[in-house]
């Protein structure tokens, strides 16, 4: 036990003792967290229109009046033709095209329908999947309205309704940012554990100094735990930076008990320093294990449910994301945070987590002692 506080004592130092690294494990997280949740909303404002009005009548301005102030879209064009409208797409100045046709009004009142055509730019899949579900929102309303205006009812048989009550649970008033930045602090703790605990080890051998560690009378495995568990710390600590800003700028306190959040990311933290010690025993360099560290972190995030909902991934992609750590972590911290979940409540993430360090750190450890020798 000397032994392991002594290497402790002198890991610490050594972080503490390089600027650079006391930015990026403090300074960065805390920034990154204030910037990320304020621009990653998932609600789509400002879609650019342009619009084509053969009609020119008192619906057909009423419809436009409707769909500008909705708040979601924007005006940018009102061409005279279908081919100077499409032009706009073709320049990027609209995401979508509305053309009224000449008899709009007069279709609508008399015969009781009409059609209207709308064309998205579907560059961006995300952006014209939404702004199309928008309009043709707006303009159902529309339909509806019109209906109730011109078409007369029987008083005998009314018109059959159904009146559908819905609430949003746990999250009541539909704010991404309770769901995004616990998210995000996942990704930003991840970070730091696999990409430094990686760097750090690799880092003895380019000095040259594994040489002398090895053949000193101090076990691998002190001289392990002396390398993994500082930054175990260091990640800690940013997690609790990154709570205290959600809860300070975001407004946002878990339902549950932080100290489950703590525990859970305690046993997280030694599967992802076990995968950086893992991707450090095969790099020779610190620049191929700090790219390494940056692919598989990044596959780790994009597959992990931060952004797309594991459910709607295909088959391959849900697979993968069964054998990832950060997926696990992510959904408990929502949990944890917008329903109040306990430690009974995770006992299924801990185990597979468990599972992970278990593995990576016992892949490591004998992968480190083939190439030391």
């Amino acid at each position: 036990m000397r032994t392991l506080r002594f290497l402790l004592q002198k890991e610490l130092r050594q972080i503490l003792r390089d600027p650079a690294i006391f930015r990026i494990l403090f300074i960065m997280p805390i920034v990154q967290l204030l910037i990320l949740p304020l621009a990653a909303d998932y609600e789509i404002k400002n879609i650019n229109l342009s619009l084509v009005d053969h009609d020119h009548s008192t619906y057909s301005a009423r419809l436009i009046q409707k769909i500008t102030a909705s708040g979601y879209f924007r005006l940018t064009d009102y061409s005279t033709s279908y081919a100077a409208s499409l032009a706009t797409i073709g320049r990027d100045k609209a995401d979508l095209l509305l053309e009224i046709p000449a008899r709009f009004e007069t279709d609508l009142v008399k015969d009781g329908k009409t059609t209207l055509l709308v064309a998205v730019n579907a560059i961006n899949g995300v952006k014209a999947g939404l702004g199309g579900a928008y309009l043709q929102n707006i303009l159902q309303n529309f339909n509806q309205e019109a209906r109730a205006q011109w078409v007369p009812f029987s008083r005998t048989l009314p018109q059959p309704t159904i009146e559908v009550c819905y609430s949003d649970w746990f999250n009541p008033h539909m704010n991404y940012r309770y769901f995004m930045v616990p998210g995000i602090l996942v990704m930003l703790v991840t970070m730091i554990g696999s990409s430094f605990a990686s760097n750090n080890i690799v880092r003895e051998f380019e000095m040259g100094t594994i040489e002398q560690i090895n053949v000193s009378p101090i076990k691998k495995t002190w001289f392990i735990l002396g390398k993994l568990i500082p930054f175990w710390i260091m990640a800690l600590t940013v997690l609790t930076m990154g709570l205290l800003i959600a809860r300070w700028v975001y407004g946002i306190v878990p339902l549950g008990h932080y100290l489950t959040i703590y525990a859970f990311a305690g046993i997280y933290l030694m599967a992802i320093l076990g995968l950086g010690l893992l991707l450090s025993t095969y790099a020779k360099t610190q620049q191929q294990s700090m790219l390494v560290s940056f692919f598989v972190t990044m596959i780790f995030n994009l597959l992990s449910g931060l952004y797309t909902p594991i459910e709607s991934m295909p088959g391959w992609a849900q697979t993968i994301a069964r054998f990832n750590p950060v997926s696990y972590f992510i959904e408990v911290m929502r949990m944890v945070v917008l329903k109040g979940s306990g430690m009974a409540d995770i006992r299924p993430h801990i185990l597979a987590v468990l599972g992970f360090a278990i593995f990576f750190n016992g892949w490591a450890v004998l992968n480190y002692k083939k190439r030391s020798g």
